[in-house]
């Protein structure tokens, strides 16, 4: 029996489930909000398993779940490339990780900038400059192939855009949508900053024991979903 990961709550989940359901696919909650059980119609073989966004890239990566939709950021954040394979990108949960300074950084209007701002700041401040995110894996990457040196990662699990004004970071690399929050803390984007585009992505687990009834449910369940089969 495939163990389909999908978003437990939230706006996620609804066009998760809306998804599946426009290619025939029923996904639903089983009992009350607070209970993570799940049913599925429409196809045989395959079992839903509601878990957060962010446990599904580990649940993958164990192979304790054969499928799983969570952001591609998450997946990349987390994992290697050869633990999962891309099923399908599902078109919605579109956000981009972006590196952003503050407005009165007006000598800084690209990456290249913040590389010399950042080797100004450790001059006159005796400290690298500090870019809260958490995205540390992803942000690491970008910046080194960027040529940028003189900063550190500060870890930052939720409200990063107030990190430059409570002092705890001069810069920031966090997801966002429309980007109002970041001009609201005033706060700009790079135009060369943008890091990673994101959206829902259906993934298959490499690790998990894929039986030749899983792997005849996946072919089943790709032709309904109308995407190519993967090979796991």
């Amino acid at each position: 029996m495939i163990r389909l990961g999908v978003p437990s709550k939230g706006r996620l989940m609804q066009d998760c489930f809306d998804w599946f359901a426009a290619r025939g696919v029923v996904l639903r909650r089983m009992g009350s909000d607070r209970e993570y059980a799940g049913a599925v119609e429409g196809v045989e073989g395959v079992t839903p398993v509601l878990l957060s966004a962010g446990e599904i890239p580990r649940e993958l990566a164990s192979g304790r779940i054969h499928l799983g939709v969570t952001g591609s950021d998450l997946v990349r954040e987390q994992l290697d490339a050869d633990e999962v394979a891309e099923v399908a990108r599902l078109g919605f949960g579109r956000a981009d990780l972006v590196i952003a300074v503050p407005n009165v950084w007006i000598d800084v209007e690209t990456v290249d900038d913040l590389d010399a701002a950042a080797a100004a700041f450790r001059k006159v401040h005796g400290h690298r400059l500090r870019i809260a995110t958490k995205y540390h894996r992803l942000v690491r990457d970008f910046l080194t192939a960027q040529g940028v040196a003189d900063y550190q990662l500060v870890d930052s699990q939720g409200a990063t855009e107030g990190t430059v004004k409570n002092g705890t970071a001069e810069a920031i690399a966090d997801i966002t949508s429309s980007g109002e929050t970041l001009r609201a803390n005033h706060l700009r984007i790079l135009p060369d900053g943008l890091i990673h585009s994101s959206e829902a992505v259906l993934w298959a687990s490499r690790a998990a024991a894929w039986t030749a009834e899983d792997r005849a449910a996946l072919a089943r369940l790709s032709q309904m979903l109308g995407v190519p089969g993967v090979s796991v």
